[in-house]
């Protein structure tokens, strides 16, 4: 389609070759070095793990997952959650230009981005990650993402395993040293040569069929298990209060 543009030339809609230019080396040059920068970063990081058999059996066994992470602790982890790539899981990731980027990242860890927004348009992200269940067995989702509040699980996370079919598979991580950021979820950057804990609980089963009352019991259940699991971690490594 051709159109005119505000200054009077003539456009087709096609990104103006300095734009594409840029987003090709945000995709091929700048994210590959900062992927394997991140890598590089958090190699130097002690990682022990807690039970991962739980979810890894349940996967082998034919089951659904959605594993249940706080925004806030999910950068610890990207070294480790490559792990997981045979699994090919699923997260949903924003449509925005930051989003790209961190999709790129995303699949070069192994998963498989869904772009959409729990925030904008949650019913088409929602619908997304069950239709993608129905084929795969993986999920992971920020529970309280991607922007708040804090600490909160979103009532979504509850209803796409309901209609999935998935088990929730809460995922708690803590470390020893952090900084901590200054945004709405005081986002976790682990130093160099901290100690990061992950542990993981058991599945939560999510009937088919809830009455409202009975819902909103299953996400104070998953809330409860989030906060209770982070603190003790928390605790565990010395912090006085939970992260």
């Amino acid at each position: 389609m051709v159109s005119m543009s505000w200054g009077g030339h003539l456009t087709t809609g096609k990104q103006p070759p300095d734009e594409h230019r840029l987003n090709f080396f945000k995709k091929n040059v700048f994210v590959p070095i900062a992927y394997w920068l991140i890598r590089l970063y958090l190699s130097t990081i002690r990682i022990r793990v807690i039970n991962e058999e739980a979810l890894i059996r349940h996967i082998e066994k034919g089951g659904k997952a959605i594993v249940s992470i706080w925004h806030q602790r999910f950068f610890g982890v990207i070294g480790y959650a490559k792990r997981f790539s045979i699994y090919k899981p699923s997260a949903i990731i924003s449509k925005s230009r930051d989003g790209e980027l961190i999709a790129q990242v995303a699949i070069r860890s192994g998963f498989r981005p869904i772009r959409g927004s729990s925030s904008r348009g949650g019913r088409e992200a929602l619908s997304a990650i069950v239709e993608d269940l129905a084929e795969n067995s993986t999920a992971v989702h920020g529970v309280d993402g991607p922007r708040g509040p804090k600490g909160v699980v979103k009532a979504g996370m509850i209803r796409m395993a309901q209609l999935s079919r998935a088990a929730i598979f809460p995922v708690y991580i803590s470390v020893d040293r952090a900084w901590i950021l200054k945004s709405w979820d005081r986002f976790l950057i682990p130093k160099p040569f901290s100690r990061l804990l992950i542990r993981w609980d058991e599945p939560i089963a999510v009937p088919a069929v809830m009455s409202g009352e009975k819902f909103e019991e299953t996400r104070l259940e998953v809330e409860d298990k989030m906060i209770r699991g982070h603190a003790a971690g928390d605790r565990g490594f010395g912090w006085k209060e939970p992260l």
